[in-house]
């Protein structure tokens, strides 16, 4: 596959993922909205970082560089939303 057709299928993939996000923001999930936006942004952030960022074809000390600070994300993330949820 061309590297301008692998391009060309992300980018649609992420205009996909935007239209998504912007449907799914008119139900009305609760505070699943929250977690669904997440998981969407998640989504479009790695293609991104996969693809664009060429990190697909890098080493394991790179994606060590890539993954740790995506753990500390989570946990700060997840901690947040766990004080919210038990307000």
């Amino acid at each position: 596959m061309s590297a301008y057709r692998t391009y060309i299928i992300v980018w649609i993939a992420l205009l996909i993922l935007t239209v998504l996000t912007w449907g799914v923001s008119y139900i009305n999930l609760g505070m699943g909205n929250v977690a669904v936006a997440l998981l969407i942004a998640s989504l479009k952030a790695a293609l991104v970082a996969l693809f664009f960022m060429h990190l697909r074809f890098e080493n394991r000390l790179v994606w060590a560089f890539a993954l740790v600070p995506l753990l500390f994300l989570a946990l700060i993330i997840f901690g947040t939303l766990a004080d919210t949820m038990s307000r």
